[in-house]
């Protein structure tokens, strides 16, 4: 009992600091997390860290919660633990993850409900939305083009493997127009996508 406690409290710790320092996103935790749980501790094997990964990207929600909700079940369930308690390991990394940012974020809102009529503060937020706008924008020119500078100038290609022919296009245009025109949500129009992919591809 007191070894799946010690067990209990070093994987809190463990995703706690992972989480606290990991920037950059969900693939940019998956080094955090086999440096720690692979490497260090040797909770996990290899082949087992890369079956995680593979559902983690397959399943719904952040890539790098989804791995350590897996792995904190993994490794209680090697630990000879029953079915329960590796539920409760689940639940252990997954909250220690989350918490650092959770205050984080908690900060935030606070100095923001309290400064978000500041004109300076606002001067801020309003010059970081047309930078947020311009990113999105950028990360959907990217999946649409491939753009390099050749030696007779810029170059500027269609990815063909986004739009493969005039049906990608109708898809892509309807999709627009339902946005636009219809006010259909983001959910809305990923469901409707992918039923369109399977009855026209």
């Amino acid at each position: 009992m007191m070894e799946t406690a010690a067990l209990f409290f070093q994987l809190f710790l463990t995703f706690l600091i992972i989480g606290a320092f990991t920037f950059g996103g969900g693939y940019a935790v998956m080094s955090l997390i086999h440096s720690e749980i692979v490497l260090k501790y040797g909770w996990i094997s290899e082949s087992t860290f890369t079956d995680i990964i593979a559902i983690s990207q397959v399943t719904p929600g952040p890539v790098g919660l989804n791995c350590s909700t897996y792995v904190g079940y993994e490794v209680l369930k090697q630990a000879g633990a029953g079915e329960f308690i590796s539920v409760l390991g689940s639940f252990t990394s997954s909250f220690a993850i989350v918490l650092p940012s959770f205050l984080i974020m908690l900060t935030i809102v606070k100095f923001y409900s309290k400064f978000h009529e500041n004109s300076m503060f606002k001067s801020v937020m309003d010059s970081l939305k047309p930078a947020v706008a311009g990113m999105i924008a950028a990360a959907a020119f990217s999946l649409m083009f491939n753009y390099s500078i050749g030696p007779d100038g810029p170059q500027l290609e269609l990815i063909r493997d986004t739009f493969a022919g005039w049906k990608s296009w109708a898809v892509f245009g309807a999709v627009v127009a339902a946005y636009l025109f219809a006010k259909m949500g983001p959910i809305t129009l990923l469901l409707l996508g992918g039923l369109a992919g399977i009855l026209i591809f």
